[in-house]
């Protein structure tokens, strides 16, 4: 098991003026950070990775699509080629920063609906470009961990059961599942039961309070939610996701109007404490 920190906490763009908070994060004791990938060019990428080596931080990346013009699943198909090559360009990115890993809901447009629920030709759509997006990722050793997100903020992909199923449609081995306990705790009425029954899919997980916040001070059931990882066999990230306001763009888009800790160090030194201790106190 690796411990992350994703760094949309403070910032969407990651560059060396994070320095002296990246090296407090691998003095509290963290294995490596989550790197969002909006925007910028690979140069910018291997030269952040080449920073991350040099600081001991190993790490994972994470992209969204917020543009309707890119949406994997609409009928047209000019719409849905912008966003299979958006998502390859994250790819790209990932790879040039040294993750194996990106993940995010990299199915459909963030926050646009359609006014009811994911039709079956919509469906059939995601498909398609979930299948070309995995042949990308292939070519570059990158696994895409898909996720759902809750109703608020999505309508294809709520519960992690209906996102394991459709991962089966796709058959692609380069395309796999997120778990997210923030989402989770707001769509599965057992969200311990919606890990285990697809535990099989997952190959990453978001550590997040029920209110974006500091990990422990919530009420998701922690010694569970370690408990049912554990009995599962995941070893992969367990990567603290956390909000404020301090992204305009970002807290309007997770619907975050207020602080939900006194400063970031609390989230991450709290939160890293949590996972150590709750996966210790798991075996």
């Amino acid at each position: 098991m690796k411990i992350g920190m994703c760094m949309f906490l403070w910032t969407t763009s990651v560059d060396r003026s994070h320095e002296a908070l990246l090296r407090d994060i691998k003095a509290t004791g963290f294995d490596g950070v989550e790197i969002p990938v909006f925007s910028g060019t690979l140069d910018d990428y291997r030269r952040l990775g080449t920073l991350l080596d040099r600081l001991g931080l190993e790490r994972t990346a994470v992209s969204a699509i917020g543009d309707s013009e890119m949406n994997l699943i609409a009928p047209d198909a000019a719409t849905r080629r912008r966003g299979i090559d958006y998502v390859k360009w994250a790819i790209d990115c990932s790879d040039a920063l040294g993750a194996t890993m990106l993940s995010g809901p990299l199915h459909s447009t963030l926050g646009k609906f359609s006014g009811s629920g994911p039709t079956a030709a919509e469906l059939k759509r995601s498909i398609s470009s979930q299948r070309a997006i995995g042949d990308h990722a292939a070519k570059h050793g990158v696994t895409i961990g898909l996720e759902a997100l809750n109703r608020f903020e999505c309508y294809l992909f709520n519960t992690m059961d209906d996102l394991a199923s459709h991962i089966d449609s796709i058959g692609h081995p380069n395309i796999r599942a997120m778990y997210d306990t923030f989402h989770s705790n707001i769509e599965e009425a057992d969200p311990i039961g919606a890990f285990t029954r697809n535990s099989e899919r997952i190959v990453h997980v978001h550590i997040s309070e029920n209110d974006r916040g500091v990990p422990g001070r919530g009420n998701i059931p922690w010694a569970e939610t370690f408990g049912a990882l554990r009995a599962s066999g995941y070893d992969g990230w367990l990567t603290i996701e956390a909000f404020g306001r301090a992204l305009k763009d970002l807290a309007a888009a997770t619907k975050v109007w207020r602080d939900f800790s006194e400063t970031p160090e609390s989230v991450y030194r709290e939160g890293y404490r949590l996972i150590r201790d709750g996966w210790r106190a798991a075996a």
